[in-house]
């Protein structure tokens, strides 16, 4: 936490009030900064190999999934929006999954990490990051 916060230790409508301060230390911004290349585990090939590690994007929606189809259905006609549009978001991060390919054998696999509004892959520097994730949340 950063930042301070301060009351008033005798009464308020005393104009010699006597103020107390409390500053929390600040703590430096956590930026996650991980390796493009791993040796861990590899299912297939059942013994631990260099894996590439790269970011997971979530794929384009498809039009014949049956929700869609389902959604689309209900949606048609007059009677406006048939289901709930949620409104109420509270996080301001989502969890940064790393996606693992093995060098070998080429077998996919992904790992959710902890949630972080700074997040890197392999970078020294942390200015003119392409990799950052969490722009929009700053």
């Amino acid at each position: 936490r950063s930042g301070s916060s301060c009351f008033v230790s005798s009464g308020i409508a005393d104009p010699a009030a006597e103020f107390t301060c409390f500053v929390f230390e600040t703590e430096a911004v956590v930026m996650v900064n991980i390796p493009k290349t791993r040796n861990t585990y590899c299912r297939k090939c059942k013994k631990h190999t260099a894996h590439k590690v790269s970011q997971y994007k979530t794929g384009k929606a498809s039009l014949s999934a049956q929700g869609k189809r389902r959604y689309d259905k209900k949606q048609a006609g007059f009677g406006g929006q048939t289901k709930p549009v949620f409104h109420k978001k509270a996080k301001t991060t989502k969890k940064i999954v790393l996606k693992f390919e093995c060098s070998k054998c080429k077998a996919k696999r992904m790992k959710p990490i902890k949630r972080t509004k700074h997040f890197e892959l392999g970078t020294d520097s942390k200015k003119g990051s392409k990799n950052e994730y969490g722009g929009k949340y700053r």
